[in-house]
């Protein structure tokens, strides 16, 4: 488990499980209605966001941030994921994987905070310890150049990636 730093509290970074879907839904219904400036009428979103998740957790590693204590209680603050790729070998070369980092989000008051560099430092803790060639990202405009100051650089027009071996050690 990793901890965010900054003022305020301490965020706990850890694997998410099942026990996680409904704040992770939380999460990205927050998200998507911080985009749309407005409460997102969607009853059955917590439903499909359930299903997708079954679907999913079997090729993705979710991390979650809290903060709180199991005593007074944990409150989810953000969450990423991890897709792992499993090329296919061809003759005369083996199969390697790679990482796509998405669906990153943090509560607007937790991002002063250290929480974002907390959880993509897991991501890449994990990319290195599964052996990814490389972890790759499609950044918004705005978070661009939070992914260029934790290393990652362009490759190819949308995309930025970051070779986990060769990046500094968090």
């Amino acid at each position: 488990m990793a901890e965010g730093t900054g003022a305020g509290p301490r965020a706990t970074i850890r694997v998410a499980d099942e026990r996680d879907v409904t704040a992770l839904a939380r999460l990205r219904r927050t998200w998507s209605e911080e985009r749309a400036g407005a409460p997102v009428e969607d009853p059955g979103f917590e439903a499909a966001f359930a299903q997708w998740w079954r679907v999913e957790m079997l090729r993705r590693t979710f991390w979650l941030a809290e903060v709180g204590s199991e005593r007074s209680g944990l409150t989810a603050v953000g969450s990423l994921n991890v897709v792992e790729i499993v090329h296919m070998p061809r003759p005369g070369a083996r199969g390697g994987r790679i990482g796509h980092v998405g669906n990153a989000f943090v509560l607007a008051s937790f991002a002063d905070r250290g929480v974002p560099g907390a959880l993509l430092a897991a991501a890449i803790d994990h990319a290195r310890s599964r052996r990814y060639r490389r972890l790759l990202l499609a950044p918004t405009p705005g978070s661009s150049a939070f992914y260029r100051r934790a290393g990652f650089a362009p490759a190819g027009e949308s995309l930025l990636a970051l070779d986990p071996t060769a990046a500094p050690s968090a």
